[in-house]
């Protein structure tokens, strides 16, 4: 099934006080709709990612997804449930056959849940997260107790909420103008739907106000178990006008051969953010024989490498990275080499080490015929809340 995950970002999130809309607050160092976005774009089942954001939020919006690939933006309405409709009728020309529409304020949707909502769509056309109440709930008069309410049979529900397009589309135009429906699912029931209850958990937890967010800050970061990955790669050396190393371009006349921009460094940090999460090796996600990599600058892979991290929560912590070469000579750019990972990994300089050695003139290395690189990385995973 051919499904597009819908993120709703066109709120002002005024209850956190602050004059950024909540969705572009930062979240362990990454804004918190960017940590939903990657989620999303990671999973197998999710062909692409449409983001529906207020239009006085585009610069903000463009910060949070840089680098990512994603389908353009839509300006969403003045209630949720019209920016959700504005959202789904600008994906006709896509023409799904199943949508996920989530809320941007809920950074941590897992892969299972997805994977367990779009399994209920074969026989319902809407699916909903939910969580089944446990609390004894009461109704409250002038600040006293009125009446205990019955929790048998009662949910929160959550987003990811996943229907078939066509039917939440045409659930829509026929509520267009009601105010009164809180969630998509509301959307669908009242025009008749059927909408499957599938189990969330209280990980998947929505930013509204500033404990919220310190609960997530405190989830992410967390207390967890210390990974550490280790990387190696190799290219080799033809005739050229210079090669990129660490997203830098040094002119020569010398270039690294390779499938893609051949940047060795890169490709043993990928390597190692990779195998630091037990995500496999960088041509498992990059085959050399897929022509879409040809040429692609290697920054694309370290990207994926980091949002596979904090799909799982992971937090990169340090990375030491070595060359191995003759020439060129790194010294003279290690610092533009730390300031270039540092911007693409979005951590801080002072977290990044670049260092060069030779092989004082031993094997390829010292011969001239290529260069070598080795990247160790430790990442924190964080903690269920």
């Amino acid at each position: 099934m051919a499904t597009i995950a819908l993120i709703l970002a066109a709120g002002s999130g005024v209850r956190l006080g602050s004059p950024l809309a909540k969705q572009y607050l930062r979240l362990g160092g990454i804004p918190l709709l960017r940590h939903s976005v990657e989620r999303f774009l990671a999973h197998p089942a999710i062909e692409s990612v449409r983001v529906v954001i207020r239009g006085d939020d585009r610069s903000d919006y463009d910060a949070a997804t840089t680098g990512l690939t994603l389908l353009s933006p839509v300006t969403g309405g003045t209630t949720r449930q019209e920016s959700a409709r504005l959202g789904l009728e600008s994906l006709a020309g896509e023409a799904p056959t199943c949508v996920l529409i989530h809320d941007a304020a809920r950074p941590f949707p897992g892969a299972a849940l997805v994977d367990r909502l779009l399994a209920a769509l074969v026989h319902v056309p809407g699916a909903i997260a939910g969580v089944p109440l446990r609390d004894t709930l009461k109704r409250e008069c002038d600040g006293m107790v009125a009446a205990t309410v019955p929790r048998e049979g009662l949910w929160r529900a959550q987003t990811p909420q996943a229907f078939r397009y066509a039917a939440i589309l045409a659930a829509h135009r026929q509520a267009a103008g009601r105010d009164d429906l809180t969630d998509d699912a509301a959307v669908l029931e009242a025009a008749g739907g059927a909408v499957q209850l599938v189990a969330a958990d209280d990980a998947n937890l929505k930013v509204t106000d500033a404990g919220d967010l310190a609960l997530a800050e405190r989830w992410w970061r967390g207390g967890g178990e210390m990974r550490v990955g280790s990387g190696f790669d190799v290219h080799r050396l033809g005739p050229g006008t210079g090669l990129h190393l660490c997203g830098v371009w040094l002119p020569g006349d010398r270039t690294l051969i390779g499938h893609s921009d051949a940047d060795v460094a890169l490709h043993a940090l990928t390597d190692a953010m990779l195998g630091a999460i037990g995500a496999g090796d960088i041509g498992v996600h990059f085959p050399p024989s897929d022509p879409r990599w040809r040429g692609a600058p290697s920054r694309l892979f370290v990207a994926h490498a980091a949002a596979l991290l904090r799909t799982q929560r992971a937090e990169l912590v340090n990375l030491d990275l070595t060359i191995i070469c003759e020439r060129p000579k790194v010294a003279p750019h290690r610092a533009a080499m730390v300031a270039a990972l540092a911007d693409l990994l979005a951590i801080p300089r002072g977290r990044i080490s670049v260092k060069a050695t030779t092989t004082e003139g031993l094997g390829f290395a010292g011969r001239g015929e290529g260069i070598a690189a080795q990247a160790v990385v430790s990442v924190r995973l964080g903690d269920a809340p």
